[in-house]
């Protein structure tokens, strides 16, 4: 019987990781290159009043640490974010898996849905007023109100389009409704469901700082506010900045959990 040799493969971190560190290589250069222009000009072809620049920026943010005002304000937002995006992912792919399972349900609600769908988020923050009140609840709801249509048309989505002769081979080897639904269906619609909550992810930003921007007397939206009353253009800047951080960190995560649930697509299928 002839033994089988396993050959290790001596790869360099570089052959392993290059291309990664050249992307983000590039990306650090280009902002880093951006922030320089934007300084060096900001007097001189640009009114600092309206635009401000980098500087004046991170000296906002420092300002504002030092001070608390950015921590208790940014602590605020994150759990509207984090509460709204899980409220709205949670119940958008449940009802996503539910209804796209059921074929003629899911065409009876299918035009009701995309109308709802269709309405501004931003026109239902009064009414959600009314409802909910000024506090966090109220962004809650409407952070997952904005995430829970696209979370559900992507997972329905990918629902719709699994394979059926995936579905036949899981029949004919005996297996049941419960096997098709573990085996294929939630496996094969998983990319789906992964990209809604790739896409859902800054619109629960937008959905929790409209409200902020609405009614509220805290948070990232509201600064927001107080620095535009007070034409702090910096201040404006300084929390769009924040902002932008907390949005590349839930895709950061989501980035991840992608990665860990694609592991069993083969190779060329891989995003």
């Amino acid at each position: 019987m002839t033994a089988i040799q396993t050959v290790r493969l001596d790869r360099s971190w570089w052959t392993r990781h290059g291309g990664t560190a050249t992307v983000w290589s590039l990306r650090a250069l280009l902002v880093v290159a951006l922030l320089v222009v934007w300084e060096l000009t900001a007097e001189r072809w640009f009114d600092i009043t309206f635009t401000s620049r980098p500087s004046d920026i991170w000296t906002r943010l420092v300002q504002w640490h030092q001070d608390g005002t950015l921590w208790s304000n940014t602590w605020i937002t994150v759990q509207e974010v984090v509460y709204g995006f899980l409220l709205g992912a949670a119940a958008g792919a449940l009802t996503g898996f539910a209804l796209a399972s059921a074929r003629a349900l899911y065409q009876v609600l299918d035009p009701f849905i995309m109308a709802l769908y269709a309405i501004p988020k931003v026109a239902l923050a009064p009414l959600f007023i009314v409802w909910f009140g000024i506090g966090m609840s109220m962004k809650v709801l409407l952070a997952a109100a904005t995430v829970f249509f696209l979370v559900f048309l992507n997972t329905a989505a990918g629902v719709r389009e699994v394979d059926r002769g995936l579905i036949d081979a899981v029949r004919l080897m005996g297996g049941g409704r419960r096997d098709i639904l573990v085996k294929v269906v939630v496996p094969s619609s998983m990319t789906g469901l992964l990209t809604g909550l790739k896409v859902a992810i800054p619109y629960a930003l937008i959905g929790a700082v409209i409200g902020e921007l609405v009614a509220s007397n805290r948070g990232l939206g509201y600064l927001i506010n107080d620095a535009a009353a007070q034409f702090d253009t910096a201040g404006v800047f300084a929390t769009l900045v924040v902002l932008s951080v907390i949005a590349a960190l839930l895709n950061l995560l989501v980035g991840m959990l992608d990665r860990r649930a694609s592991r069993w697509k083969p190779l060329g299928e891989e995003r």
